[in-house]
């Protein structure tokens, strides 16, 4: 029996076949993402898939780490090959509204470090303005805050 799959599997599906051998790759964190660390998963398993990757939130790495996937900390890198994320909202000019997770000021760290960036977004995602229909996020470093 073929099972059909989402539009956020087959753009996780597919941000994960462009994922080499030998890469260091980041990991958003996220609906869609998910699906991306599980593809992931099973091309290590099925592939031989030989990976390293990093993540940008505690949820993420225990999904990257229950699946097998070997994880880093962010301290560890001084650059990623390729980081792979969702995003709450995108608008046609591609701007995009980021950190509903409360993993703001990691996902952009991650997202500079990296030599590519994809974010992986269904429909659903898309809005003719940011702030159309999330809140924008803020985030404060409890280390920073004064």
């Amino acid at each position: 029996m073929s099972q059909e799959i989402s539009d956020k599997q087959r753009v996780a599906i597919h941000a994960a076949n462009l994922v080499q051998g030998g890469m260091t790759v980041g990991l958003g964190t996220g609906s869609t993402t998910n699906y991306f660390i599980e593809e992931l998963a099973r091309k290590k398993q099925y592939e031989g898939l030989d990976i390293t990757t990093v993540s940008s939130s505690v949820v993420s790495m225990i999904k990257a780490e229950q699946l097998g996937l070997k994880v880093i900390s962010v301290q560890q890198i001084n650059m990623l090959d390729l980081y792979v994320d969702g995003a709450g909202e995108v608008s046609p000019d591609f701007t995009l509204l980021k950190g509903l997770g409360s993993d703001l000021v990691i996902e952009k760290l991650l997202a500079t470090a990296s030599q590519q960036m994809i974010v992986i977004v269904d429909n659903s995602k898309l809005v003719q303005r940011i702030g159309e229909s999330l809140p924008i996020p803020i985030e404060v470093m409890p280390f920073a805050w004064h």
